[in-house]
């Protein structure tokens, strides 16, 4: 009895733990789905912001937001497409570290073009823009060559993939076309086909039809032999 009460006692345990841990689970999952939305939400404002700025604001701070905006949307791109495609190739795992590497330069950048939107000194911030775009260039210009180099590698991918299977396919529709239509091809009939019945029956000797009567082969000295054809003979006149 003691055992019972044991084992269930030991299986209640593990059904709260089990409990415990998938609602630990969830929560963390949402938490990381909230985060998710807040950030993307964040981002989009911000974007929003440095678009409106570099349409609205003048001279250098419309120029930074400009700088900022084209910074982010190439830098984001590229890292979407890496993220998607390493999925199903392992080889842009090499693309992805040199990815990264150019993403602290690209994120140093970034902070740096943001501490100067606030810049008071005009004259000073236009003397460092040619600098800046340099820079932003520069990162931009590394990121969209690999972006370019996965999306023509996938695309490479594809069209080897669809010629291979062009060419399956062709090899296919070709030995379903290939059939023969001579006699010789043609199989004997069964046994238990209607035509080979149909066949036997007419070979099957039937009623003969009624014979005529027999004739004697030798006609008799002095008669005549007498046809059907043949008119009868007129009575001679006695007168």
């Amino acid at each position: 009895m003691e055992a019972v009460v044991a084992v269930v006692v030991l299986l209640f345990a593990l059904f709260l733990a089990a409990g415990a841990y998938a609602a630990v689970k969830a929560v963390g999952a949402a938490k990381r789905g909230v985060d998710r939305t807040i950030n993307q939400a964040r981002r989009t404002v911000e974007d929003h912001t440095l678009r409106a700025k570099s349409f609205a604001a003048p001279g250098p701070v419309g120029e930074i937001a400009q700088l900022r905006l084209a910074l982010r949307t190439s830098m984001r791109a590229t890292q979407d497409a890496l993220h998607a495609g390493v999925t199903e190739d392992e080889s842009l795992k090499e693309s992805l570290s040199l990815f990264e590497r150019l993403s602290a330069h690209g994120h140093e950048l970034d902070a740096e073009l943001r501490r100067l939107e606030s810049e008071p000194d005009r004259a000073t911030l236009a003397e460092r823009l040619p600098a800046l775009r340099e820079r932003t260039e520069r990162i931009t210009s590394s990121a969209d060559s690999l972006r370019w180099a996965a999306r023509d590698r996938a695309r490479r991918f594809a069209d080897d993939d669809l010629d291979f299977l062009s060419t399956q396919i062709d090899l296919e529709a070709g030995a379903l076309r290939h059939w023969t239509t001579t006699d010789s091809a043609t199989p004997p009939p069964s046994w238990s086909d209607s035509s080979v019945t149909t066949e036997g029956a007419a070979r099957r000797p039937g009623p003969r039809p009624a014979e005529e009567p027999a004739r004697s082969a030798i006609t008799p000295p002095g008669v005549r032999p007498t046809y059907p054809w043949q008119k009868k003979p007129r009575p001679e006149s006695t007168t």
